[in-house]
């Protein structure tokens, strides 16, 4: 035989030969040395024992009528166990036991050899099989090697994707003296919120495990738009006039088109893109239709912006900025209550309050210079968020 993937010689094929006449097994033994080791069991229950030996067989010769558990019994518990359910089985049988050669098929036998054996037959038979053992072996270890394969090199191409974004994601982080542990912050905060709305009968098929994990990958380009926003709004240490705030808008419009750019790249849907697009778009939209760019309204507002919504405002009221000190864990979480049902949809307030304490644990864990901690200061000015921030 060959070794399955570089072709080196390996030993000789393994048979187990199971048969109560001590007689049968010896003489296939003889017949056999040329060709195959062997290993030889008087029962059924021996023989099952037996082919879970090291190392496992390549063939089993089994005999039908055995006392005790019979070979058809054996053979069926042979192809029930993962670990001996490939290993081909060819039946022993004598003329008188013909009738039970569509049993032994039914439970998984590849062949049947009749009493008394004949040696040409037996060999040509035992070579046929082991050969088909062979290929059928090579095929599935070359099929596992080519899985490893693939599966190295998606990872491989999930790795440069998932760093792609971030750095994506980072020039407008930069631009507007945020960092990169924002991005962090917010994608867990987003994986949390979801998976607490996971659990509600209302969002379970729409939150599915891979969704949340897009949104989890896709949250760090919701503010990618602002790479086209000037500097002088942008940073601006103040409130924006009204028609400085339109430019602002317009980072939800900018940030669409670039993703949208690159969906047009492909020439497929890619649901990662589509979902990066929604929340780029969207994110500024509140529950009452005040939002913008569209004015959407309820769950007009795609569930993706609504959970970024949520996550965007949370932290960039914690955190410092160049028009605002930070707030606290606790004053944010009294505001996001206030704005329940008019900014925020009212479930994704629930689950944000259920579920708070795990939002300051993420901020405490990735924490920017300056951010105050729960027990911390409150901010020199705590006005309403609404006339406070820049977006």
């Amino acid at each position: 035989m060959q070794d399955r993937l570089n072709g080196a010689v390996s030993e000789k094929p393994m048979v187990l030969v199971v048969d109560d006449s001590p007689d049968i097994p010896a003489l296939i033994s003889t017949l056999l040395r040329a060709h195959c080791r062997t290993r030889t069991a008087s029962s059924g229950e021996e023989g099952i024992e037996a082919a879970l030996a090291d190392p496992l067989p390549d063939l089993i010769l089994l005999d039908v009528l055995m006392p005790g558990i019979t070979g058809i019994e054996a053979c069926r518990r042979l192809k029930a166990d993962a670990r001996t359910r490939d290993i081909p089985v060819i039946f022993l049988t004598a003329l008188a036991e013909r009738s039970d050669e569509q049993r032994g098929l039914e439970v998984g036998a590849v062949d049947y050899i009749t009493k008394p054996i004949s040696a040409p037959i037996l060999i040509a038979r035992i070579k046929t099989h082991l050969a088909l053992k062979a290929a059928a072996d090579f095929l599935k270890d070359k099929n596992a090697f080519l899985e490893d394969e693939v599966a190295r090199r998606t990872r491989e191409v999930q790795i440069i994707q998932d760093v792609t974004i971030v750095a994506m994601a980072s020039l407008a982080e930069t631009r507007s003296n945020e960092t990169g542990r924002h991005l962090r912050r917010t994608q867990q905060y987003v994986r949390a919120l979801a998976k607490k709305l996971q659990q509600q009968p209302k969002f379970s098929a729409q939150l599915d495990d891979k969704t949340i994990e897009i949104l989890f990958k896709s949250a760090p380009l919701h503010d990618i738009g602002k790479v086209g926003i000037p500097d002088a709004i942008l940073l601006k240490p103040g409130k924006l006039t009204p028609a400085e705030f339109e430019v602002m808008k317009t980072h939800t419009t900018l940030g669409r088109d670039a993703i949208a750019a690159a969906e047009n790249q492909i020439d497929a849907p890619h649901t990662f893109l589509r979902v990066a697009r929604e929340i780029a778009h969207y994110h500024q939209e509140k529950w009452d239709g005040t939002g913008y760019p569209e004015g959407l309204a309820g769950e007009a507002i795609p569930l993706s912006a609504r959970l970024m919504s949520i996550a965007d405002f949370y932290d960039a009221l914690i955190s410092p900025r160049v028009y605002k000190a930070p707030f606290t864990h606790e004053k944010t979480v009294a505001m996001i209550r206030e704005l329940r049902g008019w900014h925020f949809d009212p479930d994704m307030v629930d689950a944000f309050l259920a579920i708070e304490g795990e939002f300051n644990a993420i901020a405490m864990r990735y924490p920017d210079e300056g951010m105050v901690e729960a027990a911390g200061i409150e901010p020199a000015s705590a006005s309403h968020p609404q006339s406070g921030l820049h977006a």
